[in-house]
């Protein structure tokens, strides 16, 4: 099954690289929504009380912008990714607004997670259920915008969905010597924890 997967991902990428990357060409998607931890957030975090920011030098040194609060030199994963799809970069949930967002939304906050606790020792964070709530908080902009509901539909079936998240979960949380959750569950109950979480979280999208 894991080879399966790998073929499918493979594929996916191999698409993306065939069709995308001329600017001319149509866009292969409507949007992008985006949900994750630092490996993807684009400033969701710059105005958090967060320990876990990336808006100064030396990030965003090979940017046009300078520092923007990607966790990088440069552009991320799912910035590459938009522009194979034929669309901008994707803007961050708290600076995007009025047709911004039409092309989709990031929602990535660095030190989230799949658990709400998760990356409390950097303080401020949007852990995936808020996330959530915020692309639910877009739904309504989306729909009002493109003029009901039965629009929204057919729009988001043709959307792209990018979602990375975990490793907080374990980097910041399970792994953690001030976090109880060791002593809580062991390695597989913890596991089964997140992937039962996860698969909610997913569902609910």
């Amino acid at each position: 099954m894991a080879g399966l997967e790998c073929k499918y991902l493979a594929l996916f990428f191999m698409l993306l690289v065939w069709g995308g990357g001329n600017a001319e060409e149509d866009e292969m998607a409507p949007a992008m929504f985006i949900f994750g931890d630092s490996l993807i957030d684009n400033g969701n975090n710059n105005n958090l009380p967060s320990f876990a920011k990336a808006n100064y030098f030396p990030y965003g040194i090979d940017f046009d912008d300078g520092p923007t609060g990607r966790f990088s030199n440069g552009y991320t994963m799912v910035d590459q990714i938009a522009q194979m799809l034929g669309l901008p970069l994707i803007p961050a949930y708290t600076q995007a607004s009025g047709s911004e967002v039409l092309h989709g939304i990031n929602y990535a906050s660095a030190a989230a997670g799949i658990l709400d606790v998760t990356g409390r020792n950097f303080v401020g964070r949007i852990p995936f259920n808020q996330q959530i709530r915020n692309f639910e908080n877009t739904l309504d902009q989306l729909s009002d915008q493109l003029g009901g509901p039965d629009q929204l539909a057919d729009s988001i079936a043709r959307c792209i969905f990018f979602v990375g998240m975990g490793s907080n979960d374990y980097l910041n949380n399970y792994l953690m010597p001030n976090y109880a959750t060791r002593n809580q569950y062991n390695s597989q109950q913890f596991a089964n924890l997140l992937i039962q979480q996860y698969t909610r979280q997913l569902n609910g999208i």
